[in-house]
């Protein structure tokens, strides 16, 4: 994997346009306050996050010592591995503290807290000093972790604050050989690959082999950071009695529904016979997928070009309204 340092701030946000690989940044946030209080260890970033606690309740994961960590289903897939309970960041982080040592302690993992909502100031006291677009960043506390494959549709750029962390990435393509679960019943939020990496049964999931030969490895640890383009596969392990990451999404329209697509067209074209299925294909190879796809439309005058035409709210409108009233409509 490409690594950068930090202070190359040209070369970081030449990384981020190209958007077409992931990127470690080494160093990008090693002046924060946070990562400062980090290093004094498990205390000092304790200590840091609960003086800025705003008392909000978090969703904790909480999972037996037998799970080693990797937050999953259950062996039968009709639930989950872990139970969640209610709490503030102080209480996290004092069950944290506690539980160091201890031979066979429960999982703790709190994800995707909005930083505004947890711990008040952090945002404005530790800047990104990159362009994401006014996004909030978002915290991630907990102790050993192993989050399995998944993706995120926009793009990520993932701080590691306390402890050390390691990112396996798969490149988009790679998705026949992850075997991905169900994508309408998840762990937290996207479908993820049913496969371990850090135990692959290659009996069960051959492909998966060849998933490897693309994987790209990097371990960070407190202050680097990690770029990761839209749709990338990442599975993330983090050691430690307390962990603590922050990330940013950006770049996401919030009014396309690229997955919400999928799901239309597992239901209305999947299940066609062959031949149709490969007429539609053609179809959205030329007005989607092609190479000539933003151009289908040209040979039609500006004003007949309708859904065709190029994004705007009046394309946008129509698109929904169509949409909206087949499906209404049954049609």
């Amino acid at each position: 994997m490409e690594e950068i340092e930090g202070e190359d701030r040209a070369s970081v946000a030449a990384a981020i346009a190209a958007a077409d690989r992931p990127v470690a940044i080494r160093g990008l946030a090693a002046r924060w306050p946070a990562v400062r209080a980090a290093r004094e260890g498990d205390e000092g970033i304790a200590a840091y996050l609960s003086a800025r606690d705003t008392g909000r309740p978090l969703t904790v994961m909480v999972a037996p010592p037998q799970i080693e960590g990797r937050y999953f289903y259950d062996e039968a897939l009709r639930g989950l591995n872990f139970e969640t309970e209610r709490m503030p960041m102080r209480g996290l982080l004092d069950r944290l503290l506690a539980l160091r040592g201890q031979m066979h302690a429960p999982s703790l993992y709190a994800g995707s807290t909005p930083t505004r909502e947890s711990v008040a100031r952090f945002a404005a006291e530790n800047p990104l000093a990159i362009d994401t677009q006014g996004v909030d960043p978002r915290i991630w506390v907990g102790n050993a972790s192993r989050i399995a494959p998944h993706y995120d549709m926009a793009a990520n750029i993932a701080v590691v604050v306390a402890g050390w962390r390691r990112f396996i990435l798969f490149p988009p393509g790679q998705i026949a050989n992850l075997y991905v679960g169900p994508v309408e019943r998840t762990v937290a939020g996207q479908p993820t690959s049913m496969v371990d990496p850090d135990h692959p049964d290659l009996e069960r999931f051959p492909r998966y082999a060849e998933a490897q030969r693309h994987a790209q490895t990097v371990e960070l640890e407190s202050g680097d950071a990690i770029y990761i383009p839209p749709m990338w596969w990442h599975h993330v392990r983090a050691t430690g009695d307390l962990n603590v990451l922050v990330n940013y999404w950006f770049g996401q329209p919030a009014d396309r529904y690229p997955f919400a697509a999928l799901m239309l067209a597992l239901h209305s074209i999947r299940d066609l016979p062959d031949a149709e299925r490969q007429a539609w294909r053609a179809w959205f190879d030329h007005y989607v997928f092609g190479e000539g796809a933003h151009d289908a439309a040209a040979h039609l005058p500006p004003h007949a070009r309708g859904v065709l035409g190029p994004p705007s709210p009046a394309r946008d409108a129509m698109m929904t309204s169509y949409v909206a009233g087949t499906i209404r409509g049954g049609r």
